[in-house]
């Protein structure tokens, strides 16, 4: 879907006959998909550490935000642009290797800084020693996240790529709720609660991880999709479509693109929500539920076990549903949600503080693929863009901790509220765009009806085309 990367299939195929991916990337969506997993169990641990750390070092819930601040901002606000363009030089092989390395050294430095806390008079530097870390990880993260959702989606078939995002991203919340579950029998149990002595290992764990997949995909070939045949598909679909305007809209430079730096402002509207909302859930349960640290630990680590069936859930969904209809509906019910969240007390709110994860989970791999598709050249720059737009996690966990502290996490949860409401607002926009339709198969046949103006049969990249009529030849080319 995303670049362009291969022909739709005609109204009279049913996504069920569709391959989820060509058989050339098999081994290689497999290992792709185990970097989701990589940085979801990052960002899982993420959580807790803030929780754990204003315990053991004193400080506020407002200074605890600085682990976001460092990850979202210095990783992703930063550092995306620079992986973005690592991969377009380099492809995508050679930034994987990049992302992992960074992710790898950050994570086995945090069992120094972890060492030196032990009888330290000065809480704050190691405070800041595990802030500086936490953004050297975050800069291989977000290579990996640059990498990893644009390959994904730019996979042959491209009528299929919503699925595989979404698949992939499944693991994502598969690790991430294994951090919280981690952290509420090690770091807030007795003997650990007042000491960092188990964040040494459990980040000496995630060293070893990024080392053992960084030796896989040296001995892997990953197979490439390049630029070449990004622009080459994406100016098919524009001279198929017998619309002027398609081809001269490709040929403005990025900056014109309207649809993914609208998306981006929805991915760092959404990711900043989501990120705010896991950072205080603890404190909310806490506070606004009345449960221990340990219990609240262990509730963030059943909603985020919610968070992960609910992305397969999605996988099933979007084989019916329009995936730019099921993103609109999932961002107003979490808006609903979050006033709820933000008006009740006890366990009424924290039951929609779990219950806004279910809604959560289509979210990011829509908004990146409907945001990044058809996009030619500019295709893994929209990639770097919209995973640029994760930053939003450094921005709003600090706002609602300033409210948080200066009233309570119950009421700083309305934070939360506008973010929703743009997404529902460009997830409209979209979908007008696709024809207002409900289902997929219907939005599907109002782009076979444009497609058929020029009776044009639509193929693969003449630069895999060869290989492709070897292999494959009932994937190459469908009529409108």
């Amino acid at each position: 879907m995303a670049g362009g990367a291969a022909p739709l299939p005609s109204s009279s195929k049913g996504i069920f006959s569709q391959r989820l991916m060509e058989r050339e990337f098999y081994v290689s969506f497999a290992l792709v998909t185990s970097l989701f997993f990589a940085w979801g169990f990052a960002y899982g641990l993420l959580d807790v550490l803030n929780k754990h750390f204003q315990n053991v070092l004193g400080i506020s819930k407002l200074q605890s935000t600085g682990l976001q601040v460092a990850y979202f901002g210095i990783g992703y606000l930063a550092f995306a642009p620079v992986a973005g363009e690592v991969l377009k030089r380099r492809g995508y092989k050679q930034a994987i290797l990049m992302g992992l390395a960074l992710y790898s050294t950050g994570a086995i430095l945090f069992w120094p800084v972890a060492k030196f806390s032990v009888g330290t008079t000065n809480p704050q530097a190691i405070f800041a020693g595990f802030v500086v870390l936490t953004g050297l990880t975050a800069c291989g993260l977000a290579t990996l996240e640059v990498t990893a959702n644009s390959y994904v989606t730019v996979m042959r078939p491209a009528a299929t790529a919503a699925l595989r995002l979404q698949f992939s991203q499944a693991f994502n919340g598969v690790a991430s709720f294994s951090g919280p579950l981690i952290a509420s029998k090690y770091f807030f149990t007795e003997g650990n609660d007042d000491n960092l002595g188990t964040v040494q290992w459990v980040y000496l764990a995630v060293a070893g991880l990024g080392a053992t997949l960084a030796l896989l995909f040296v001995l892997i070939k990953l197979p490439e999709v390049s630029e070449e045949e990004l622009q080459a598909q994406a100016d098919a679909d524009a001279e198929a479509s017998g619309d002027p305007a398609a081809h001269a809209q490709l040929a403005k430079p990025f900056f014109k693109q309207l649809r993914p730096i609208l998306g981006f402002v929805a991915q760092f509207m959404y990711v900043g929500a989501q990120v705010a909302i896991g950072t205080f859930f603890i404190n909310y349960a806490n506070e606004s539920g009345g449960y221990t640290d340990s219990k609240a630990s262990q509730l963030l680590s059943y909603a985020l076990i919610i968070f992960t069936v609910f992305r397969f859930v999605a996988t099933l969904l979007l084989t019916v549903f329009s995936a730019s209809f099921l993103l609109l509906v999932n961002a107003v019910i979490s808006a609903l949600l979050v006033a709820l969240i933000g008006s009740l007390k006890g366990s009424g709110g924290v039951i929609c503080l779990i219950v806004v994860y279910a809604t959560m989970a289509i979210q990011y791999p829509v908004i990146f693929v409907v945001s990044t598709e058809n996009l030619g050249r500019h295709t893994r720059r929209a990639a770097s863009l919209l995973v640029m737009g994760v930053s939003g996690g450094a921005v709003f966990p600090p706002f609602q901790g300033a409210l948080a502290d200066a009233y309570n996490t119950r009421v700083s949860m309305w934070v939360n509220f506008v973010p929703f409401i743009y997404v529902a607002l460009f997830s409209a926009w979209i979908w007008r765009q696709k024809g207002m339709k409900f289902t997929r198969k219907a939005e599907q046949a109002v782009e076979d009806e444009r497609l058929s103006h020029g009776q044009v049969v639509r193929e693969t990249s003449p630069v895999s085309n060869e290989k492709e009529k070897a292999e494959d030849l009932d994937q190459i080319e469908y009529r409108a």
